[in-house]
């Protein structure tokens, strides 16, 4: 009953802050206080910035270039399901959510404040890959990648420091000592790209000590809840719909909003997955890499059944979504946008307006905190296509696995 009434208080407060966020324009009112502080601190940091790029350097630039990919969010998403599959169950679990968090967190700070990265020119800016320079397109504080650095290699530190249970207090500092290293040279790296002012490296070290803190105090019992808690299932559906209002409306479009959707789906694949197959596939008594029970040729074996799995359920978790939401939407009487999923729809977002809607369904006038006459279905599509994939991830897979004996 406990367990009941606190979610219920969760999800209550999630709702009326995006009604108080709606209704008082809170968003707006934050960035008009904000913004200009730090678009001031980026304009005199870039100083600082031609400083350090005065010493540019191939192997700099592929150097810092390689440690932003190994620190970002593609790169964590494709670690995470081998390190499911390698027994590590519950740190591959916290680890997912942390991230989650981070992602979250510090894109609603990106687009709360609209701050601008270094101007480029005169600013030398480096986008070595794709991901890059998607990443170029959002708003600048904090650095995401300084933030996730924290909060990853701290709490991986801390797991590894329980985990072994070493006393000896030159491993701890050891431990500590490579962790504020790499934090260091990521957020060194990210300046010497351009793709970051000092002001913004100092607010991704702030927000992920922060982050960092509270997840160190709550991570245990969200860790229990997960995996014998009641109602999980539902509670975290119900959450997930929330959080996707509760995003703030950034000053101008950016693809934050669409990378937080899809980890979104990938947090409630996973704890739905948990839920149902902990005691099966990924209680604390699994085999685990390197030891007799789980050798190298086995993880192998799982490597080759289990990534092409989850790319084919990736791959048709989209195209029912593509065909079904549509559905859904139309018979519910919710008005409907794609922007690229659904050729059919992606005309329609400029050619509807909000006086040609003769009548508002009741679910269109229940979502009026929303602020939307066209609700952009590829979210809904994004947020399934990603559940889906990251549920095979740690359900479907497994139990291929145990069929397989692999």
């Amino acid at each position: 009953m406990e367990s009941v009434v606190w979610q219920g208080l969760a999800l209550s407060g999630i709702f009326s802050w995006i009604v108080i966020t709606c209704y008082f324009d809170v968003t707006k009112k934050i960035r008009s206080l904000l913004q200009p502080w730090v678009s001031h601190h980026v304009v005199s940091g870039t100083s600082i910035i031609l400083k350090i790029q005065k010493h540019q350097h191939k192997f700099l630039d592929a150097l810092f270039s390689g440690l932003s990919c190994i620190v970002s969010v593609p790169f964590y998403t494709a670690f995470l399901p081998l390190l499911f599959w390698s027994g590590h169950g519950k740190l591959a679990r916290q680890m997912t959510l942390l991230m989650a968090l981070c992602d979250y967190l510090g894109n609603c700070i990106k687009d709360v404040v609209s701050a601008p990265r270094p101007n480029c020119p005169p600013v030398r800016r480096i986008t070595a890959t794709k991901d890059e320079e998607e990443n170029a397109l959002e708003y600048g504080l904090p650095s995401s990648h300084t933030l996730n650095t924290v909060c990853l290699s701290g709490f991986l530190v801390c797991y590894v420091l329980s985990y072994t249970q070493s006393e000896d207090a030159f491993v701890k500092l050891g431990a500590v000592t490579l962790a504020c290293l790499l934090v260091g040279f990521i957020g060194f790296g990210r300046i010497y790209l351009g793709m970051h002012s000092l002001i913004d490296i100092i607010g991704g070290l702030v927000f992920g000590f922060m982050i960092l803190a509270i997840w160190l105090s709550v991570h245990e019992y969200v860790d229990a809840f997960i995996v014998s808690g009641q109602n999980v299932t539902s509670f975290w559906a119900a959450l997930s719909f929330l959080l996707l209002f509760a995003y703030p409306t950034p000053e101008f479009p950016t693809p934050s909003f669409e990378y937080h959707t899809a980890f979104d789906g990938v947090v409630f694949g996973i704890v739905t997955g948990i839920q149902q197959t902990y005691h099966q596939f990924h209680h604390e008594a699994v085999p685990r890499i390197f030891t007799s029970q789980l050798t190298i040729p086995t993880f192998l074996g799982r490597m080759l059944v289990g990534i092409p799995t989850i790319l084919i359920v990736k791959f048709c978790s989209k195209a029912l979504a593509k065909w079904i939401l549509p559905v859904v939407s139309n018979t519910l009487g919710i008005p409907i946008k794609s922007t690229s999923y659904v050729p059919m729809l992606i005309g329609s977002a400029t050619d509807k307006k909000s006086s040609e809607i003769k009548q508002s369904s009741y679910i269109h006038k229940m979502l009026f905190f929303s602020q939307q006459d066209l609700f952009d279905v590829d979210t809904g599509i994004r947020f399934l296509q990603y559940a889906g994939l990251a549920w095979s991830v740690v359900d479907l897979v497994p139990s291929l696995f145990s069929h397989l004996r692999l």
